[in-house]
C-alpha cells in the first residue's frame, strides 16, 4: 500500500476516533436532560433530611403561623357570625325584592320597601312581643309549683293510675323544689342579669347586622358578578347559572321557613287565646324559634303546648292538641308546597342532622342556617360532581 493510500486512511481512523468520542458524549447528556422530575424532588428531599434544624425550624414556623391564623379567627367569630346572618337575610330578602322589580319598580325603590318592612316587623318584636313574654317567663317561673299542686289534687289526675300518679308528682315536686333553692333563684338572677347583657349585646349586633344586610341586599349583583369575573371565561355560564340557583334556593329556604314559622307562632297565640290558656305570648314564641326545624318542629311543639295547656285544663289540652294537630296537616300538605316552591328538597335524615348541628354549633341561628347549606351542597353535588362522574367509563 501506497504512502499516498495511507494518509486518508489515517485522516479516516482519526475522523472515526473524534466521532466515537463524541458519541460517547452525547448519550450523558440526553440520560441527564431525561432524568425526571420525581427524582429532582427526591434529592431536594435527602438533601432537606440532611439538615434537621432547618426542618424544626421550618415546621416551627408553620405551627406559629397556623396558632396566629387560629388566634385571629377566633377573635373575629362573632364579627364573622354576624357577616354570615347578614348575608343570609339579605339572600331572604332578595326574592322579594326581584318580584317587585318584575312588576315595575326600581331595584333602589324595592330595597326601600322591603328593608322598611323589615325595620318595622323588627321593631314591633321589640316593643310589642317581647315586653310580655319577659312577663310571662317569670309568671311561669313563680306559678309553676302552685300550678302543680293544683294539678296534682283535681279530679282527673285522681283517676290515673297510681304509678302514673306517683311517678308525675314525684318529678312535679323535685321541679318545684328545685326551683324554690336558693342557688336556684341566685342563678336565676345571673341568668336575667346576663340575659339583659345578651340583650343590650344583641341590639347592637342587631345595628351591625341591619347595616350589613341593607349593604349586602343592594349589592347582590355586583358581588356575583365579581364572583364570575375570577372564573374562567369557558365556566362563566357554568358557574352563573348555578350561583343563580344556590342564591334562588337560599333565599327561598329561609324566607319559606321564616314564614311557616311565623304562621305556626301566630296559630299558637290565637288557639291559646280563645281557650283562655294562660303564657299565649311565650308559648307563641317559643314555636316560632322551635318550627324553625322543619318536620320535626311541630311535632316537638304539639306535645310541648300540649303539656303546657295540661296544667290548666285536660279539657283545654286536648282542644288544643286536636286544633294544632289539625293545623300541621294543612300546613304540611297546603301551606308549605306553596310557600317552598324554589326550596330544594331535602331528605329527613340530613334535615334532622343538620338541624342539630346547626344547633350544637350556633344555636337558633344554627338551626336556622344550616338547611340552606346543605339544600347549596346538594345542588353542587347534583348539577356538578354527579354529571361528571356519569361522564366517566
Amino acid at each position: 500500500m501506497s504512502e499516498s493510500d495511507g494518509r486518508p486512511s489515517r485522516r479516516r481512523r482519526g475522523f472515526g476516533r473524534q466521532r466515537r468520542t463524541t458519541v460517547a458524549v452525547v448519550p450523558d447528556a440526553a440520560q441527564s436532560s431525561a432524568d425526571p422530575p420525581d427524582s429532582a424532588a427526591r434529592r431536594g428531599i435527602l438533601a432537606l433530611l440532611e439538615r434537621p434544624l432547618t426542618i424544626a425550624f421550618v415546621a416551627t414556623l408553620g405551627v406559629l403561623g397556623a396558632l396566629i391564623v387560629g388566634v385571629a379567627l377566633g377573635s373575629i367569630t362573632t364579627l364573622l357570625l354576624q357577616i354570615a346572618l347578614a348575608m343570609f337575610i339579605a339572600l331572604g330578602l332578595d326574592p322579594i325584592v326581584r318580584t317587585l322589580e318584575r312588576r315595575g319598580m326600581k331595584r333602589g325603590t324595592g330595597i326601600a320597601i322591603v328593608f322598611g318592612g323589615y325595620a318595622l316587623v323588627s321593631a314591633a318584636f321589640l316593643f310589642f312581643v317581647l315586653p310580655p313574654v319577659i312577663t310571662q317567663i317569670a309568671e311561669f317561673v313563680e306559678h309553676l309549683p302552685q300550678a302543680a299542686d293544683e294539678m296534682v289534687q283535681s279530679d282527673w289526675f285522681t283517676a290515673l293510675p297510681l304509678d302514673l300518679r306517683v311517678a308525675v308528682a314525684g318529678g312535679l315536686a323535685t321541679i318545684a323544689d328545685t326551683l324554690h333553692q336558693p342557688e336556684t333563684i341566685a342563678a336565676i338572677g345571673g341568668g336575667v342579669l346576663a340575659a339583659a347583657a345578651g340583650l343590650f349585646n344583641a341590639i347592637s349586633a342587631g345595628f351591625i347586622i341591619v347595616a350589613l344586610t341593607l349593604y349586602f341586599l343592594a349589592s347582590l349583583d355586583g358581588m356575583k358578578q365579581g364572583l364570575y369575573s375570577l372564573v374562567p371565561s369557558r365556566d362563566r355560564v357554568t358557574v352563573a347559572g348555578l350561583t343563580e340557583q344556590v342564591t334562588a334556593s337560599v333565599g327561598a329556604s329561609l324566607l319559606g321557613s321564616l314564614t311557616l314559622s311565623a304562621l305556626n307562632g301566630v296559630v299558637v297565640f290565637l288557639i291559646y287565646f280563645f281557650l283562655g290558656l294562660p303564657y299565649a305570648a311565650l308559648m307563641a314564641l317559643i314555636a316560632f324559634i322551635i318550627t324553625f326545624i322543619p318536620l320535626f318542629g311541630s311535632l316537638i311543639f304539639l306535645v310541648l303546648g300540649a303539656v303546657v295547656a295540661l296544667f290548666s285544663s285536660p279539657t283545654q289540652a286536648l282542644i288544643f292538641l286536636i286544633a294544632y294537630f289539625v293545623y300541621i296537616q294543612v300546613e304540611s300538605y297546603v301551606v308549605s308546597p306553596r310557600v317552598m316552591t324554589k326550596a330544594i328538597s331535602i331528605p329527613p335524615a340530613l334535615v334532622l342532622i343538620g338541624a342539630m348541628a346547626g344547633a350544637a354549633m350556633l344555636g337558633v341561628i344554627g338551626v336556622l342556617l344550616a338547611l340552606p347549606v346543605i339544600a347549596s351542597l346538594l345542588l353542587i353535588i347534583r348539577q356538578v360532581i354527579v354529571p361528571k362522574q356519569n361522564l366517566k367509563i
